[in-house]
């Protein structure tokens, strides 16, 4: 019974690997019906913003299964990422991306990786929240949240378990963003615990990239938030051969994408050069996820044995001069069907152990106590004595929310005398109570004291505790 998805064939050299790949499906005997629809820049150009044409939203949701070729997002000018879109719309909370290592025929600097990167997908600081505050300064917002952190922490330890895998590392920065990356960290022992059957590992993200392109054998499964999943799994491919090689999936609760890991590679699109392997291995994985492991395993086997025999495209050919085609290098996986590799790990027939989806509604996060105790006002203010400043700020306190400090870019500047010069015109003025003592008639206050003395206030930040825990980081000098 055949299954209907939707095709978007994408930009630059989208067109291309996706006419590529979609021979190989149809060659070997995919069960697939195909609805085609626009992404990227053709929709860019008609004014909307997010690259989607409208008709594409009703037949993602009508057949759940998107393959999609890489597309261009055009820069500045307020427009939005078509696959950030995508993820967001349909709760595409997890990005599973696959690094394997072919070596000797593919050159590597490194045998033996097997690596499987469990990137989250919607939040950080790929939510896109950013603000111009003044003339001087911009703020790009990290948005964690407790049930999206525990979805992609639970996904990849149930995707080790159902995969054989034996160990899960998490990569986070917790030593410095102690609060968002502190958070994921926690989740991470927390719903480690409930798997004493899986190796668990936490390296800060710096060191832990450094090991991964040092060491990348000695990796398994990773987990990590949006940000460092996309870098790591782009440094863990190419150290791995080529980043043309990989393909992901985003697996969620809306429906399935499933792409290259590369991007558009505009610079060498309608040359007919580009390496369809990524976008082959992205289509491996969804017929994977619709059941059909016996044409994946056969395309799958079928590729990796071109690849033994020699048959490059000439981003990995180690002899140029007999690269192929895209279009020829799909013809030599159509002629090795049936052909199974004779030293690279094949492609299992059946389509595995699946991995439950875990349910948001269904996540650990505990019952907390919260408490208003604060506010950070930012304000507006070039060329700043913050000597003659501080004290007029002082006396917009009240006697429940008195000022604690004036900082900028998180050094203390007031009270006492500064470390530093302040090279912003963004001033976060602390006002802080104790718990049960601060309200907001108090804050409104504070705010209309600070206009009264002619203050710009530009953001407010309310400071909270839970469970008596702050929730906001102390200035740098406090």
């Amino acid at each position: 019974m055949s299954t209907r998805i939707t095709v978007a064939k994408g930009d630059g050299i989208g067109p291309e690997i996706m006419d590529a790949t979609l021979e190989v499906l149809a060659a070997a005997g995919a069960q697939l019906e195909y609805d085609f629809v626009e992404l990227g820049e053709k929709v860019f150009a008609k004014g909307v913003m997010n690259g989607v044409d409208p008709k594409a939203w009703d037949s993602i949701r009508a057949t759940r299964i998107l393959l999609k070729a890489p597309i261009t997002t055009p820069q500045g000018g307020g427009y939005k990422s078509v696959n950030v879109t995508m993820r967001k719309a349909f709760g595409l909370y997890a990005n599973v991306r696959s690094v394997r290592t072919f070596e000797p025929f593919v050159q590597s600097k490194h045998k033996g990786v097997d690596m499987v990167i469990v990137r989250e997908n919607e939040e950080g600081l790929y939510a896109g929240i950013e603000y111009r505050q003044t003339r001087d300064t911009s703020h790009s917002m990290k948005l964690y949240s407790r049930t999206g952190t525990e979805l992609i922490v639970r996904y990849a330890f149930e995707y080790a378990r159902a995969n054989g895998r034996k160990k899960v590392t998490c990569l986070i920065k917790d030593n410095i963003m102690k609060i968002t990356d502190g958070m994921f960290h926690q989740v991470f022992k927390l719903i480690g615990a409930e798997y004493p059957d899986i190796a668990k590992e936490s390296l800060i993200v710096d060191i832990g990239m450094a090991r991964i392109a040092d060491t990348p054998e000695k990796f398994d499964v990773v987990v990590c938030e949006n940000l460092y999943g996309d870098i790591v799994s782009d440094i863990a491919s190419q150290i791995a051969g080529s980043v043309g090689l990989a393909g992901s999936m985003n697996l969620g609760r809306g429906c399935s994408m499933f792409e290259a890991v590369h991007g558009s590679a505009p610079d060498i699109a309608g040359k007919g050069i580009a390496n369809p392997s990524g976008l082959l291995n992205a289509a491996i994985l969804m017929l994977y996820h619709i059941g059909q492991g016996e044409v994946a395993a056969k395309i799958g086997n079928a590729w990796l044995y071109t690849l033994e025999n020699g048959q490059h495209t000439g981003d990995i050919a180690q002899d140029k001069s007999k690269a192929l085609s895209t279009a020829d290098f799909a013809k030599a996986v159509i002629g090795n069907f049936g052909k199974m590799p004779a030293k690279l790990p094949a492609f299992a027939t059946g389509c595995g152990e699946a991995v439950r989806m875990p349910d948001a509604a269904a996540t650990t996060k505990s019952v907390r106590v919260k408490r208003l105790v604060g506010v950070d006002v930012f304000l507006d203010k070039a060329d700043a004595d913050i000597a003659e400043m501080g004290p007029m700020i002082e006396r917009c306190g009240t006697t429940s929310l008195p000022l604690k400090t004036v900082s900028s870019r998180g050094m203390k500047m007031y009270p006492g005398k500064p470390e530093v010069s302040a090279l912003s015109d963004l001033w976060a003025c602390r006002f802080l109570g104790k718990e049960g003592e601060v309200s907001a008639d108090a804050i409104r206050m504070v705010l209309a004291n600070l206009e009264g003395l002619g203050f710009d206030w530009v953001k407010v930040e309310n400071l909270y505790t839970f469970d008596g825990v702050p929730g906001f980081s102390a200035r740098q000098g406090e």
